[in-house]
């Protein structure tokens, strides 16, 4: 016999649900506004001094390696620390963010990038400076899937590619920044112990500038309504967010804001929600995703970091007689024509091209642009040739890949499990850009540039294809449409509830359809 008490369980989920899809239609709907620039402006600062970082501690390399006596193993070993750190960083902190909040750890991630670059400007040899930059490292991991999540989760639907991405693109203005620095040090004369210091020390100024800006923004209305089932903070977030006190989009308060039924229909989100989802990233269609995001941005990594942080050594390969100075001039040239100019492109493209075609586009573009410098070795004997190649290989990573790995995972999870999923993802990334920083350097001195360029050509070309047996395309979708969260909310919750034939049915009912 079925309980009289479970098809109005049902409807209370169902109607949960709707409340639920009412609060959030308001914030998908809604147009640009002040708040997202602030908050894409907050999130971004964290990914200038991971882009500064990167370049700068090529130069800081090149002018420690005389002063300490620097082997190959102690240059490789300071220049990789920070991303095998990264790695540790996004995925402890990404799992925190979906336990504890989002809004609850955003600053602290703030805080220890900040630390790790100024205790690094002070470090008296190589063995310290090797640990506070795994300090570093473990800020800048813990922002990636931090600042994406909260950028998605706060952006409206027709402009979310467009915001994560200009998030991701302060690593462009990061990127420029760097080679200016260390040529306005080298051309100041200061004494070479002193400007690398500084360099390194500049890196937590923007950090520490937006740290009271991060501490103001509220939780996001998707946490707060899906994992503590807080509607009402839920909705005054987003009356924040929309600027219009509570109106939906065509200008109607929606009734599921304000009746009391409403809020008391909401699934409790329960504590034992946070500890069962996880299982979710080994199952269908989740699994698949996730082999994507991460390989996608592994392979990315193995290349884009291994030739930026190596920029100085490629850029000495190809003219042995070089000076730095001249050699941060040639790079800022590429990053100032080539890779800022990639990043404007994608995020006034993303919404409407796509995630899927950015990034295919992206990987074949670097493949041909490597293979060219690999085929025709005699590219790399001429510098403007070597340079307009080596630009535009810069110009469709970041028109690609660079910025749709950051994108993906931070779209297609769902709300519990969207940090911890980018966690990985962004850790795997870390991980090859550890292997490019850490073999970079012997494949230039035992290969030269062509064995560089070909290895990184099969990267380019292996990561195009496993996008496309893999990742979605999530333009245009809410996040929930995407993940297909609102049926395993329902599904959860009506486990929870029962377990009798009618409710264990529906929700294997629904299980099935998910799939």
């Amino acid at each position: 016999m079925v309980d009289g008490g479970e098809p109005s369980r049902i409807v209370a989920v169902d109607s949960a649900i709707e409340a639920r899809k009412s609060v959030l239609h308001a914030l998908d709907n809604s147009s640009l506004s002040g708040f997202h620039w602030k908050a894409m402006i907050t999130s971004g600062m964290g990914f200038f001094t991971d882009a500064y970082d990167l370049f700068i501690i090529g130069v800081v390399l090149a002018i420690l390696t005389p002063l300490w006596h620097l082997g190959n193993f102690e240059i490789s070993l300071v220049g990789s620390t920070s991303l095998i750190a990264a790695a540790l960083g996004s995925m402890i902190f990404g799992r925190l963010a979906d336990f504890v909040g989002r809004r609850s750890i955003y600053g602290f991630t703030l805080l220890v990038l900040a630390a790790g670059a100024l205790a690094s400007a002070l470090a008296p040899n190589v063995v310290w400076l090797i640990i506070f930059r795994f300090i570093l490292g473990l800020g800048i991991g813990g922002d990636y899937p931090l600042s994406a999540t909260l950028m998605s989760e706060y952006a409206n639907r027709r402009d979310r590619g467009k915001l994560v991405t200009m998030v991701f693109a302060m690593q462009g203005v990061g990127l420029i920044l760097g080679p200016l620095v260390a040529i306005a040090l080298l051309l100041a004369g200061l004494d070479h112990d002193l400007s690398w210091r500084i360099m390194l020390a500049l890196g937590a100024v923007p950090a520490l500038a937006t740290f009271y800006l991060r501490r103001q923004i509220a939780e996001t209305p998707r946490f707060a309504l899906m994992m503590q089932g807080d509607l009402e903070a839920a909705a005054a977030t987003i009356d924040q967010v929309t600027g219009q006190n509570g109106h939906t989009h065509n200008g109607a308060r929606s009734s599921s804001w304000t009746q009391p039924q409403a809020r008391t229909t909401q699934p409790e989100p329960a504590k034992s929600t946070k500890r069962s989802w996880l299982p979710l990233l080994w199952r269908a269609p989740y699994l698949r995703w996730l082999i994507g995001t991460a390989g996608a941005w592994l392979l990315l990594d193995i290349a884009y970091y291994g030739t930026t942080i190596s920029s100085p050594l490629v850029l000495k390969a190809l003219n042995a007689h070089s000076s730095l100075l001249l050699n941060m001039v040639y790079t800022l040239l590429v990053f100032l024509v080539a890779a800022f100019p990639g990043y404007i492109v994608a995020a006034l493209t993303i919404d409407r091209l796509g995630r899927r075609w950015i990034q295919c586009v992206g990987f074949a573009m670097m493949a041909l642009a490597y293979g060219l410098l690999a085929v025709f070795p005699a590219l790399t004997q001429f510098t403007v040739p070597f340079l307009l190649v080596y630009g535009v290989s810069y110009f469709f990573t970041e028109f690609g890949p660079n910025v749709t790995t950051f994108v993906y995972p931070a779209e297609i999870f769902p709300v519990m499990v969207r940090s911890t999923a980018h966690g990985i993802a962004a850790a795997l990334g870390k991980v090859g850009a550890f292997i490019g920083a850490l073999i970079f350097p012997f494949l230039l001195s035992s290969f030269h540039l062509p064995g560089v360029m070909t290895f990184t050509a099969i990267i380019s070309v292996a990561g195009l294809v496993l996008t496309l047996l893999t990742l979605p395309e999530p333009s245009g979708r809410s996040l929930e449409e995407i993940s297909g969260e609102y049926k395993l909310v329902e599904n959860e919750t009506l486990a929870a509830s029962s377990s009798s034939p009618l409710l264990t049915e529906k929700v294997a009912v629904g299980e099935l359809l998910s799939r």
